[in-house]
């Protein structure tokens, strides 16, 4: 593969990264206002259909702005930025981002990733089919973009 040819694709994934984000915090203000769209399936719940989890607007909001900043991360080129500690900000959120959402792919072994033990609920199902994949590229791609640094790559 050329140089120019990787740049090509690094920047295309670079942008579906950034699309994912920014979808994924629109999508969490949308509820922090009060939309139900996709609300409910969201939520993992126990084999009786209890929800295990209780978000509040605060914290929608909070995981919205979170995925914001994560979007922001891939924007920028470390080493184009001249302050060192958004220098080190952006090279080690390039790193820690993939890895979150690597683990969150694997799960907690329960009810939630690739690997849990209740799988008949809506939510179950939609993070078979929808979010640990989505988790798991996020993390694939982000580790690719993290080791094929265009500064580091021979021409």
């Amino acid at each position: 593969m050329t140089y120019g040819n990787l740049l090509k694709m690094r920047n295309v994934l670079k942008y579906c990264l950034i699309t994912t984000f920014l979808a994924l915090s629109i999508i969490h203000f949308h509820w922090s206002a009060g939309g139900s769209i996709g609300y409910s399936s969201s939520l993992p719940a126990d084999e009786n259909g209890n929800i295990l989890l209780a978000p509040t607007t605060v914290d929608c909001i909070l995981v919205g702005v979170i995925l914001l900043l994560f979007a922001i991360v891939y924007t920028q080129n470390p080493s184009n930025l001249n302050f060192k500690v958004f220098k080190y900000f952006f090279k080690f959120g390039q790193w820690i981002i993939p890895i979150i959402f690597l683990i969150r792919a694997i799960g907690e072994f329960k009810y939630v990733g690739f690997f849990k033990e209740v799988t008949t609920t809506e939510f179950a199902q939609m993070d078979t089919l929808l979010f640990s994949p989505l988790c798991l590229g996020i993390g694939c791609v982000g580790i690719f973009l993290a080791l094929k640094n265009p500064k580091t790559i021979d021409k």
